[in-house]
């Protein structure tokens, strides 16, 4: 009975539980105490822990890291360099002098190298600002308004850490519409030497570069910045570079010989210094005497033994050390430990492949980002104005070398000759998909606007007759009157 009522009681709070919509925790989880698996139980994987270090904290470890590590500076080196090595390409039709002048202000301003040093220091410390300098803005708490910019008053960018004088604010932009939603409103640059502030910065004026994304309560806690790229890294370093260390003291060890000696712990444990003495003396002296063959005088009856040690293995370990390693940073081994592809028939074309698409992920994601925002500054700090059509695209990271080129330059004019012959298409249509191979393969690129307007509802099956060379020739009428005839003329002939 009391078991009933019990049973009754528990649906009866589930029924209850479910009405009032009350969310439900579930503690599902496998267990096998008996065989000791699972969880609750003494395993050793049981024993896993993975506690809240926040590295990105650590200044001095970073920096140190940095500094000292060669493959940390390829990680916080090698996808920025990558990102920026091909840069972007303007989308506009302004004239060629107009995209010089702004070539020249990107050197003057020296602009590239500046994004560079900020995503550096955004990866390093997982957060690093860019402050926006223009002449004549002394006050730079206000927003920033592009009707202010003067031709010829750009002057670059100013990189700051975050451990390197810039402070976020707590006041927060509230906007939606704004690109900073949710970010610091201001930032307060000051002299870490005198404890004084610089300067009070709106987030307008500020390009912000961080490391990985966090969540948003870690955010917060990292003062609204992100996490540093060597976070997630360190412990796959650190089981490298003991790797590599005891690979290192094992060549120490690689050839040994030691020599049989009778009654050596009676010596070693006697109390007659001298004898002790004599002993080491001998020692010394044999091996003063061995060669460089390996030749050393001992006694008649004394044996010497030589213990050699094999690496077999040894590299297959430190390779699957490199490749984790890699795959944290998101490098392929290539590149992050600058060598050549291993294993049979290896090229490392799809691991650069993968890789660049991951880099023209970013660029899209990140770069672009960065530059739609100086870009506007800089063409009113360049041209006085700012175009209508302007736009960017970034070149492909891979370029096919010039068999590729041809290849696909005969396959996709083949394509869009076929279908221009097939009266799909008129002949402005092809020559307009032709000049868009241009980037891709360098030709066609000729191919002007007038030509394409002239080309407009002219198919094939019209201007096929006015480009045949034969076009109204027939050869004579055969009356058998011929001159030079023999009999054996051609039946068709006299058809054109």
């Amino acid at each position: 009975m009391a078991k009933r009522k019990a049973s009754r009681r528990t649906r009866a709070d589930s029924k209850q539980n479910m009405d009032s919509k009350a969310p439900v925790m579930t503690m599902d989880a496998f267990s096998n105490p008996a065989a000791r698996i699972g969880f609750g139980t003494m395993d050793l994987l049981q024993a896993t822990e993975y506690p809240m270090t926040r590295m990105t904290q650590n200044y001095q470890l970073l920096t140190s890291l940095y500094r000292e590590n060669w493959i940390i500076q390829n990680i916080i080196s090698t996808i920025p360099n990558d990102m920026l090595r091909k840069w972007y390409d303007l989308r506009t039709s302004v004239a060629p002098e107009y995209l010089k002048e702004m070539t020249q202000l990107e050197r003057r301003t020296q602009i590239r190298n500046k994004l560079l040093l900020g995503m550096y220091w955004g990866r390093l410390y997982g957060g690093a600002v860019g402050v926006i300098l223009i002449k004549g803005h002394n006050d730079m708490s206000t927003p920033l308004d592009l009707d202010t910019i003067m031709p010829g008053s750009f002057l670059g960018l100013h990189i700051l850490d975050r451990w390197n004088g810039v402070y976020p604010e707590g006041e927060l932009v509230t906007d939606p519409e704004d690109p900073d939603y949710g970010l610091p409103a201001f930032y307060t640059v000051r002299n870490d030497e005198t404890g004084t502030m610089v300067a009070r910065v709106h987030h307008s004026r500020v390009i912000r570069f961080i490391g990985r994304e966090l969540p948003w309560m870690e955010q917060v806690t990292e003062q609204y910045w992100g996490e540093s790229e060597i976070e997630a890294i360190y412990e796959e370093l650190t089981r490298r570079d003991n790797v590599a260390g005891n690979i290192a003291a094992l060549t120490f060890r690689a050839n040994i010989n030691y020599q049989e000696t009778d009654g050596l712990d009676q010596l070693l444990g006697s109390a007659n210094s001298e004898i002790q003495r004599r002993f080491w003396n001998t020692l010394a002296a044999q091996s003063m005497m061995e060669s460089n063959f390996g030749t050393r005088m001992i006694n008649k009856g004394d044996a010497i033994h030589n213990t050699q040690y094999t690496f077999t293995g040894l590299p297959d370990v430190y390779d699957r050390v490199m490749m984790d390693v890699a795959g944290a940073a998101r490098t392929p081994v290539t590149k992050l430990f600058g060598r050549s592809p291993a294993g049979m028939n290896a090229t490392g074309e799809s691991d650069l492949k993968n890789y660049y698409d991951y880099i023209d992920g970013l660029r899209e994601t990140e770069l672009r980002g960065v530059i739609e925002r100086l870009l506007p500054i800089m063409e009113l700090s360049a041209w006085g104005r700012i175009p209508d059509d302007m736009d960017i695209d970034f070149p492909p990271m891979q370029t096919p070398d010039a068999k590729d080129v041809a290849e696909i330059t005969e396959r996709k004019s083949s394509a869009i000759l076929a279908v221009y012959q097939s009266d799909l298409i008129d002949a402005a249509t092809a020559m307009q998909e032709l000049k868009n191979l241009s980037d891709e393969t360098g030709l066609y690129s000729k191919i002007t606007d007038e030509a394409i307007e002239a080309g407009k509802g002219k198919f094939y099956s019209e201007t096929r007759g006015m480009q045949d060379p034969m076009a109204g020739f027939s050869f004579p009428e055969n009356t058998g009157e011929d001159e030079i005839g023999d009999g054996n003329e051609d039946p068709t002939a006299g058809e054109s």
